[in-house]
């Protein structure tokens, strides 16, 4: 039973967590495939093969897609872990507390290989990369799991990931500033490679402290009601597939990991190559995507509880579209604007989109958890957030492979469609993603929680 409810310094407590690991993510998605498959004026050494493997493979795209494989599939191993831990802690912290030194650790070793050879390169970022996503898994997917069980309502949960909405792009914009810290330790004489690892380095351990944060302030036994799940892996995951609303949620939420992933990773790109500005851009026109977003997020959430998540998730689908197919035309000749007007479009395009796609997935998925909770009376919500987890690195590892791929056919200035038709690639995604959340049912999952609500009070 729920002793007590949570308050705001609570949710500003719980936020805080995902302001660190969203810090170390965005480190990974934003440079790593910059940083082993650089363009020509990245003015970085070639740490491993840059050429096609199969004609359209490259070893940067192969690595990664391993790496998110095997981050996949842990995601339901360690979601059926945690609901049906009992740990004094609690079953979420608990892990929570596991994770987050050594997924510090594991963001810094991915850009600090000790070799010179080609060879040993590729096998230290194998290693590196699969410790990252291995505990990666170990803290997101529990800590994604108290937007549930910390959210006594539907309202509440929507504040909770209306709250780590905001820390994510907080977060992602401290790893987009990245550029910016490092050009100034080159400017100092620090060799550019060394510049950038130190600068990882900095902020794996600030993220690190984050992450601990609602690890330690965070009373899981007091604020959740809980309780251990009894299943194992296979039933559990079998019985989550089987509820139909978060089959046709998880497949629009694939198609929205691989255009969000495309993004995150061609951002530099767009703007050193396609837009021709330096690279210190890039945190400016994410600081400008994230006070737009931040303006919009207070409309976000309260046209939500008005108008419904399904209406502005589907508006979000439509504008991502937009904007993706936008990138494709980005620099031209014939577009009749400046490239600082062309960024603050697609920046605005942007916050829009991401201001929707930020807040309401977690809010549907502990709603869909709870209701498929009160209709079958198995609480199952780790393994709802973990399959969610699961879908989403699925998504970032086609999205990473689709990317590198892609750059094949011209990454350097003068010779950019490879980077051009990104757009459209995650374009096409979108419009899938929005298709197949047409058939969310909506209204049939508030009803369960509404009947919940309503016998609640009666007793």
């Amino acid at each position: 039973m729920l002793t007590e409810k949570i308050r705001f310094k609570h949710i500003i407590l719980y936020s805080i967590g995902q302001l660190g690991w969203s810090i170390l993510m965005g480190l990974i998605n934003t440079y790593l495939v910059w940083f082993y498959l650089p363009p020509a004026e990245a003015g970085l050494p070639e740490l491993i093969p840059q050429g096609k493997i199969l004609g359209f493979l490259t070893v940067i795209g192969l690595i990664t897609m391993g790496g998110r494989l095997l981050d996949a599939v842990t995601d339901p191993l360690v979601a059926a872990m945690s609901d049906r831990s009992t740990s004094k802690l609690g079953r979420r912290i608990s892990f929570m507390k596991k994770g987050a030194l050594p997924l510090a650790v594991f963001t810094v070793l991915v850009f600090w290989s000790p070799f010179t050879s080609h060879a040993g390169n590729i096998i230290w970022l194998v290693l590196a990369l699969a410790g990252f996503y291995v505990f990666y898994t170990i803290y997101v997917t529990p800590y994604m799991t108290l937007i549930s069980e910390l959210g006594y309502s539907s309202e509440m949960k929507l504040n909770l990931a209306t709250a780590i909405s905001v820390t994510f792009f907080i977060g992602t914009g401290i790893a987009f500033g990245a550029p910016a810290i490092w050009n100034m330790l080159i400017g100092a004489g620090i060799v550019k490679v060394l510049a950038v690892q130190y600068v990882v380095l900095g902020m794996a351990i600030l993220a690190m402290v984050l992450m601990f944060v609602p690890v330690f302030t965070i009373n899981e036994r007091k604020y959740s009601s809980g309780k251990p799940s009894k299943e194992n892996v296979v039933e559990s995951m079998k019985k989550t597939f089987q509820n139909r609303d978060f089959k046709v949620f998880i497949i629009s939420d694939l198609a929205y990991w691989l255009a969000l992933t495309i993004l995150m990773t061609g951002l530099i790109y767009y703007v050193t190559i396609l837009l021709r500005m330096p690279e210190e851009k890039v945190s400016f026109y994410n600081i400008m995507v994230f006070a737009f977003s931040f303006v919009f997020y207070p409309f976000v959430n309260i046209l939500a509880k008005k108008a419904g998540k399904k209406k502005m998730m589907i508006f979000a689908f439509i504008t991502f579209s937009v904007m993706y197919f936008y990138i494709s035309v980005l620099g031209k000749e014939f577009m009749p604007m400046s490239t600082h007007v062309q960024a603050m479009i697609l920046a605005v395009l942007t916050a829009i989109a991401l201001a929707i796609f930020g807040i309401l997935p977690n809010a549907i998925i502990a709603d869909i958890a709870d209701s498929d909770a009160i209709r079958t009376g198995s609480k199952r919500e780790a393994m709802f957030f973990g399959a969610r987890t699961f879908m989403s690195k699925i998504g970032q590892m086609l999205a990473m492979l689709v990317f590198s791929s892609l750059l094949l056919l011209g990454k350097d200035l003068g010779n950019d469609l490879g980077i051009r038709l990104t757009g459209p690639a995650a374009g096409f995604f979108c419009i899938i993603g929005l298709v197949f959340f047409v058939f969310y049912r909506e209204k049939y999952v508030l009803d369960a929680l509404k009947s919940k609500n309503t016998e609640g009070k009666k007793s």
